[in-house]
């Protein structure tokens, strides 16, 4: 079972179908195991498997009692073509007990699944996160800051759009300089004063929630 999910580590990024065949072979050994179970959702995920996916998520889940793949498993959810039922496998978590960086990427797929739906506005409004500090940078930053500028473009607000961009831009530049899990300031050539006059006309505008 070890040298398989080793060989997992390896292979996932440049061959996810070869690493998905090794977590099978795991989990054929080793079926009752949290982690193998884990290994085999993420590997389907990775190959676009996400029916299955999402059975071993719940797998994983029973067996742990963790939720800290519930961001997959709402994305697992748009996968397969249920946007409204990714937003209620997102809101039934408490999201107080997750770690940070999960917080950040369940937001992330719950604002996907809205832009499944054409609810754009409640896309955006998803990405309002206390995470969501454009002047420090954390492991997740670069990607949530960079969920804001796509679903900016999408509300063709292109100028907020490409000041989030850059800061996601910068942000990974950053962490790549050191380590990631710690706290750094991001420092931003952008015109701020500018960059606020434009989006104060537009941030005022919100969708009427249902």
């Amino acid at each position: 079972m070890a040298r398989h999910l080793a060989m997992v580590a390896q292979l996932i990024d440049d061959d996810p179908a070869l690493a998905h065949e090794h977590a099978l072979a795991a989990s054929r050994r080793a079926g009752r195991v949290g982690v193998v179970r884990e290994t085999v959702a993420i590997t389907a995920y990775a190959t676009g498997d996400y029916a299955l996916a999402l059975r071993e998520l719940r797998t994983y889940r029973r067996i742990s009692g963790s939720d800290d793949q519930i961001a997959m498993m709402v994305d697992s959810e748009r996968g397969v073509g249920r946007p409204d039922r990714a937003l209620e496998v997102g809101r039934a978590v408490d999201r107080s007990t997750l770690p940070i960086e999960v917080r950040v990427e369940l937001a992330i797929a719950m604002s996907g699944a809205r832009l499944d739906l054409g609810e754009t506005e409640r896309a955006l409004q998803e990405l309002d996160i206390p995470e969501l500090d454009p002047d420090r940078a954390f492991s997740w930053s670069p990607a949530l800051f960079a969920a804001r500028a796509a679903v900016l473009e999408d509300l063709g607000r292109s100028e907020e759009a490409a000041l989030w961009q850059r800061r996601a831009l910068v942000a990974e530049e950053a962490l790549g300089a050191t380590d990631a899990d710690r706290e750094l300031i991001v420092v931003d050539d952008i015109d701020e004063d500018a960059a606020l006059e434009s989006e104060a006309p537009a941030e005022g505008k919100t969708e009427e929630r249902g």
